[in-house]
């Protein structure tokens, strides 16, 4: 009995069909779920202290309004991101804590691509290029990333204790503004100087909704944008401030210990695929040292280019495929 191809067709096509109304329609969902999730930290928890306190109808005029505020929340996140994607390199200068110009590091990415044009001549003016321009380019966009993950992972770790901060004084009886003055004036550096803008910001009569909320552009992190949300719906549709904040609070520890755990269980993970990927170049530059004959059918012939450009292809492509694997986004 053979094996009929065309009987896989059917079922391929249905699989096809399927990922693609899942491809559709999976944003649509998360977004949703994304929505419940908020309004219950808004709501502080599942809403059963709620329901004994106030009518139902009340409880569900609130939810409405709380939908709607999210929605609209929603719709101004996302016209500020595509509006700081189009900006482009300003604010990853800005995020990262460096105050340059893009001339600045523009020239920066042109002194070093010039660099490693010079020290790579020996290997032919081709290579030169290609390593110059790979070189200007990958290298300062690789320092902005960096020392704008450190700086975002230094305001994540500090930004647990605001929220305790901001929740004891409001407790006792402060004003939100007066907590976030506090805040700026004790917290340590990125912290500080995001929450002094916040100060600055309602000094000269910005709504401290509007405050926090360009907090949240300046520090694109989901930390901030949840404080920003409790604040928005607490300002337009009431409720308990501190025990929305106390809520906040305990979502972001449980967050920090499930990233630690994340992150050990992942470092072995980590360590391999730092090791398989560097190993090819490392070999390659050790048997260049010691043999310079050896590799020189690579770098002096075109067939070998070809091979090298493609060999490079496709260990970019294994890096990326490895680092997608070990990547866990929460």
């Amino acid at each position: 009995m053979q094996f009929d191809i065309s009987m896989l067709v059917l079922p391929l096509i249905a699989l096809a069909v399927a990922g693609l109304l899942i491809a559709l329609f999976l944003p649509w969902v998360e977004a949703h779920e994304r929505r419940q999730r908020r309004m219950a930290l808004a709501l502080g928890g599942d809403g059963g202290d709620g329901a004994q306190a106030s009518s139902s109808g009340n409880l569900s005029s609130r939810r409405k309004a709380i939908e709607k505020t999210l929605r609209e929340l929603e719709d101004r996140q996302e016209a500020r991101k595509n509006r700081r994607q189009r900006k482009g390199l300003e604010p990853r200068l800005r995020e990262a804590g460096l105050d340059w110009r893009p001339r600045r590091y523009w020239l920066l990415s042109a002194a070093i691509a010039a660099g490693a044009f010079a020290a790579s001549l020996g290997f032919g003016v081709l290579i030169a290029a290609l390593v110059g321009l790979l070189a200007g380019l990958a290298l300062p966009h690789m320092y902005v990333s960096l020392l704008r993950r450190r700086r975002f992972a230094k305001f994540s770790a500090g930004f647990p204790d605001v929220i305790d901060v901001i929740v004891r004084g409001v407790r006792a009886g402060r004003p939100l503004a007066d907590c976030m003055a506090v805040v700026a004036a004790d917290s340590e550096d990125p912290i500080r100087g995001e929450f002094r803008q916040v100060v600055e910001d309602q000094s000269v009569g910005l709504p401290i909704q509007e405050a926090v909320d360009r907090l949240a552009l300046r520090v694109p992190i989901q930390e901030v944008g949840f404080l920003a949300i409790v604040v928005a719906i607490q300002s337009r549709a009431g409720g308990s401030l501190t025990e929305a904040l106390g809520n906040l609070s305990t979502v972001l520890r449980g967050r920090r210990q499930l990233q630690a755990k994340v992150k050990a269980m992942s470092a072995e993970a980590k360590t391999s695929a730092g090791i398989i990927g560097s190993l090819p170049v490392v070999v390659a530059a050790l048997v260049q040292l010691t043999s310079p004959e050896y590799l020189a059918v690579l770098y002096q012939t075109n067939l070998g280019i070809m091979v090298l450009v493609a060999c490079a292809a496709w260990m970019s492509i294994g890096v990326f495929v490895m680092r997608q694997m070990i990547n866990f986004d929460m």
